[in-house]
């Protein structure tokens, strides 16, 4: 039966305190990994997409996306092409209340709310307010943008090209929407998508009809 030298100490009580050691450390890195995880869900949403910053103390998410100019902008001398391929100036509809909006077929948030807009344009029928939603859209998908519009009636379909009407109009993403009062000047403009038929953007258009 071998025995330890006279003089050393037991070695038991150093494995303990190592074991403890590396314990420690995995619960710690456990911890960290959690609000990893915690912190890149917050900031991206449960489908890992990111999400937009928060706005203002008790702005609504649409709220966050108006903004209005700082003075009289007047609608930009431009002409793009209806459904038939005659040009039509914002200017065209002076004497209503314009809702421009801009979008592409490749754009799904613009495809979202295409129904939303049609709603809006019905809602609104006969009655000094015109929805005119504008496809940016390459000549070679101009077709798949007129289908998609013909489902969303009464909409009616205009085009431009991907880089003259959003650059006319300083449009930096897809959709944006810009409302023109009846003077023709803009009153406001909604930066992404959003529902038409939600009271917000309703009262946006009451502002702007009682406005001009």
């Amino acid at each position: 039966m071998s025995e330890s030298p006279a003089g050393s100490k037991p070695k038991g009580g150093l494995l303990t305190w190592a074991l403890w050691v590396v314990a420690l450390v995995g619960v710690a890195a456990v911890v960290y990994i959690i609000a990893q995880a915690s912190t890149k869900t917050a900031a991206t949403g449960p489908s890992g997409a990111a999400q937009a910053p928060a706005g203002k103390a008790g702005e609504s998410a649409f709220a966050s996306k108006v903004s209005t100019p700082e003075g009289p902008t007047p609608a930009p001398d431009y002409a793009f092409n209806d459904a038939a391929g005659k040009p039509v100036q914002i200017g065209d509809f002076k004497g209503k209340v314009v809702v421009l909006n801009v979008w592409a077929t490749w754009c799904g948030p613009c495809k979202i709310e295409m129904p939303t807009l049609a709603r809006l344009a019905e809602t609104y029928k006969g009655k000094p307010v015109e929805v005119v939603v504008v496809s940016v859209d390459a000549a070679e998908d101009a077709a798949k943008a007129r289908l998609f519009i013909a489902q969303n009636a009464p909409l009616a379909f205009y085009h431009d090209g991907p880089a003259k009407l959003p650059f006319r109009l300083n449009v930096p993403g897809f959709p944006t929407t810009i409302i023109y009062g009846k003077d023709g000047a803009e009153f406001a403009r909604v930066a992404g998508d959003a529902d038409w038929t939600a009271p917000e953007p309703r009262a946006l258009i009451e502002k702007a009809l009682a406005a001009s």
